[in-house]
């Protein structure tokens, strides 16, 4: 058994019923978009953030969920699915894990509108069924996605990011999601405020490593779905690269900030940067902040009793920054 089927094992009933209600909480009176919505559906990846919700709610609740577990898991998928969809219109993407992407298909028009469509879908969900509570722990989440990603365009354009900036912006564009996935879950079984904040802080710490873990994957070799030096080319300012600039001498610095802004587009280059990186520690550095951020996650868990679901949250832990793509 994989990994994945092994984290999911404890809340398979749930996460079946859940298709079911995400399906349904996508239908429309519109042809085209449920033919979209069909297409999305049917092509779904690893489904993390639904499993977080449903395995933070029945650690902290000794079993529980309900309803608005199940509602809370919905809109978390149907905001993140709306943000996939944009992005692929922004990054002029043609692919989602293997599959054409909406905006290959159906062209940007048609893919912006279904990602607003999908965006709504959530919002509404929360409203009309009264959970405002977790309408507000989601739209925290969207705005600092927005936030996060015009701060690293920002940042790239200038090439002058410090390792707290380069926090921030993965803090607000990758974790923040997982630890709304995480407090919602709590939230939705339980009223104990400290204990929500207790998941929203395990699911950000996770969703640190897990975006070290990508940036690490930009200098690997390993097939991972995402080719060697993508980021460098996007001018991407990741943290072995952060390291290496803060560490080596001036005119190293200069060399690796004119081949980033002049030379991305040369493959031999970029080959140059990767192996400078890995050579100057750059790798190792980042593989160790990584594993601070688990371990610090892995604390939070400490003073829940031991059953099936902590224990499946602890290897959801684990293989994130053991995973191979």
């Amino acid at each position: 058994m994989n990994v994945t089927s092994q984290i999911k094992q404890p809340i398979l009933q749930e996460m079946e019923l859940f298709e079911k209600k995400f399906y349904q909480s996508m239908t429309s009176q519109v042809a085209l978009l449920n033919r979209i919505t069909y297409y999305i559906v049917n092509r779904k990846g690893k489904q993390m953030r639904p499993m977080f919700v449903f395995l933070t709610a029945k650690m902290v609740s000794k079993g529980e969920v309900n309803e608005r577990t199940y509602r809370g898991a919905s809109v978390i998928e149907l905001i993140h699915t709306a943000t996939l969809v944009h992005d692929d219109v922004v990054d002029d993407s043609n692919q989602r894990r293997g599959f054409f992407s909406i905006n290959a298909l159906w062209k940007n028009k048609i893919a912006v509108l279904v990602g607003d469509y999908l965006l709504s879908k959530g919002l509404l969900l929360s409203i009309d069924n009264g959970d405002f509570d977790l309408l507000k722990i989601i739209s925290v989440a969207v705005r600092e996605m927005s936030e996060g990603e015009l701060l690293q365009i920002e940042k790239a354009r200038r090439l002058d990011i410090t390792e707290d900036i380069y926090y921030e912006i993965i803090r607000k564009k990758t974790a923040t999601l997982i630890a709304a996935c995480c407090a919602l879950g709590a939230k939705s079984v339980i009223e104990d405020e400290i204990q929500v904040e207790n998941m929203r802080k395990f699911g950000e710490l996770i969703g640190m490593a897990f975006q070290i873990k990508d940036d690490l994957f930009d200098y690997t070799e390993e097939a991972i779905g995402k080719p060697t030096g993508i980021d460098i080319k996007e001018q991407k300012m990741t943290l072995p690269l952060i390291y290496v600039l803060n560490n080596c001498s001036s005119k190293e610095k200069s060399w690796l900030i004119n081949s980033i802004k002049n030379h991305n587009k040369d493959k031999k280059r970029v080959k140059e940067v990767i192996s400078f990186v890995k050579n100057n520690n750059g790798l190792a550095y980042a593989e160790e902040k990584m594993i601070e951020f688990q371990q610090e996650a892995l604390q939070l868990l400490q003073n829940y009793p031991e059953s099936e679901f902590k224990s499946a949250l602890i290897l959801m832990v684990n293989y994130v920054i053991e995973r191979k793509k």
